[in-house]
């Protein structure tokens, strides 16, 4: 366990490892030496493609999987071999799990037996929680008679009305429209912030965990790819496939070298032009760069290219007005650059657009293990 562990961190989760396989079928390593640490009432997303091992993790810090190797500890108690009623954490399932033959006031109300709550109090919870996700009407029917969505809404409130050391949220509103899902995600905001309570929740929507997560931890293939804000997600991915995981539309990539041209530097598309940046706008991560490898992989957000003018041409293939911006794509540099403007452009399909970017928005990594390098002006 780290030595940096603090009163503050609820969860530390050390070099965790989910392996998967039977004799007669293929090892699958889904989740490899995952570390991570939690603070109190922090919300936490685990955003990632299917498969990528979020799901493992979750169910592992619940007890539903077991831990093929390291450790878990949940307010400064190792966890990872108690059953799951002794763990301190509430779970919503993306699958419901609902106890059939119970009422949803008393699956709800199943959470709240343990806590020996006198029943007054347990009822008012209930109501509350019932009424913060909107299902108060469907009380005293049960799980059969009600729609997919208010099943998955009783699910989330059976494990927002007790109270644990952690909250695990699988989907926990994939099922919903998505005005609901907005108004809810407000909704269960608020009350995570304003009872302190700390969380974590699963999904694959970058929307949902922008808007729910106050840290999101990137997955794929397994691994932990990057732990941090949205902002510093979105400015300052740690490598290439985070760059262009998170973002939408994805960011714009390019092989390219660099080579020293003056007092500045070169940098020369593939299949495209050469573009000269002043030694005052290149990070000294660049100018290291350049001597040990010239090749790398250049990224530009769609918002950060500037279209209309500039000194680069592209060929016009698509031209999107999306009510509040447009989305236009143009052939350049033997491939699709993409560029997202709050204007509405008059560019037809065919025609020449001049465009141009910015070295202050320019991400570079590594061609090789994808690493990044340097993102604008500051070293990475």
């Amino acid at each position: 366990m780290s030595k940096f562990v603090t009163a503050a961190d609820v969860l530390v989760i050390d070099k965790l490892n989910k392996v998967y396989g039977r004799p007669d079928k293929p090892i699958v390593h889904a989740v490899k030496d995952l570390s991570m640490t939690i603070r109190k009432g922090e919300i936490i997303a685990l955003l990632g493609s299917s498969g990528c091992g979020k799901t493992s993790t979750l169910r592992m810090i619940a007890g539903l999987e077991s831990v093929s190797s390291g450790s878990i500890q949940l307010a400064g108690n190792r966890i990872e071999a108690l059953p799951p009623s002794k763990r301190g954490v509430a779970m919503a399932f993306e699958g419901y799990s609902l106890y059939p033959p119970l009422t949803v006031r008393d699956n709800i109300a199943f959470a709240l037996k343990a806590q020996k709550l006198a029943a007054s109090d347990a009822s008012k919870r209930v109501i509350e929680t019932a009424r913060l996700v909107d299902i108060e009407g469907v009380l005293d029917r049960y799980p059969s008679s009600i729609s997919g969505g208010q099943q998955q809404r009783a699910s989330l409130a059976r494990a927002l009305v007790r109270k644990a050391d952690l909250y695990l949220l699988d989907e926990p509103m994939g099922q919903l429209e998505p005005q609901l899902r907005a108004v809810l995600r407000g909704r269960i905001k608020s009350l995570l912030n304003d009872n302190a309570m700390t969380a974590i929740f699963v999904t694959h929507d970058q929307t949902e965990a922008n808007a729910l997560a106050d840290r999101i931890a990137v997955m794929e293939g397994g691994v932990l790819q990057q732990f941090a804000s949205q902002k510093d997600l979105k400015i300052k991915p740690s490598n290439l496939f985070v760059a262009t995981f998170i973002g939408e539309p994805p960011m714009n990539v390019f092989d390219a070298s660099l080579t020293r041209s003056g007092e500045g530097v070169s940098l020369a598309l593939q299949d495209g032009p050469s573009i000269s940046l002043p030694a005052g706008e290149v990070s000294p991560a660049v100018l290291n760069a350049i001597g040990s490898r010239h090749t790398i992989t250049l990224g530009i957000r769609p918002q950060n290219v500037e279209v209309a003018h500039g000194g680069l041409k592209g060929i016009v293939t698509s031209n999107q007005w999306l009510g509040d911006q447009s989305h236009i794509a143009a052939e350049f540099a033997g491939k699709t650059i993409v560029a997202v403007t709050s204007a509405r452009v008059a560019a037809r399909p065919g025609a020449e657009m001049p465009l141009s970017f910015s070295a202050a928005d320019m991400h570079l990594f590594d061609s090789e293990t994808g690493a990044a390098i340097a993102h604008g002006r500051e070293a990475a």
